[in-house]
């Protein structure tokens, strides 16, 4: 389920193929003073009973690197490794991605500074 500032994913029932999970995705843009925009995001969630909190922050330019990082630490935390966290409903993906677009006021074709992709962990 998505709404703007907001992705769900949950599998309340576990198989033997993929424990249960519930996980939460919140996004907002704060300003920086000195980095400028920045997308920080919240994932909370429980996968297979236990709860996990993790937050992050992306410069503007490397905000859509968001889904590799939350899928990352999804998998920190026991998400399965043939499970995408974003990718499954493609066209939730899609809204978010353009409402992070919107959010950060930013466009294909845009620069990347390659000191933030370091800085970002990516």
């Amino acid at each position: 389920m998505f709404e703007p500032g907001h992705l769900h994913r949950a599998n309340p029932v576990a198989t033997p193929d993929q424990s249960a999970f519930s996980i939460d995705l919140y996004y907002e843009v704060r300003q920086d003073p000195v980095e400028g925009p920045m997308l920080h995001m919240r994932l909370v969630g429980d996968v297979a009973g236990k709860a996990f909190e993790e937050q992050f922050e992306l410069h503007r330019d490397t905000a859509f690197n968001f889904a590799s990082v939350a899928s990352r630490l999804a998998l920190k935390h026991g998400m399965p490794a043939n499970f995408s966290l974003i990718m499954r409903g493609h066209q939730e993906y899609d809204q978010m991605f353009a409402d992070i677009r919107t959010k950060l006021g930013s466009h294909t074709g845009d620069t990347v500074d390659l000191d933030h992709l370091e800085k970002d962990g990516l």
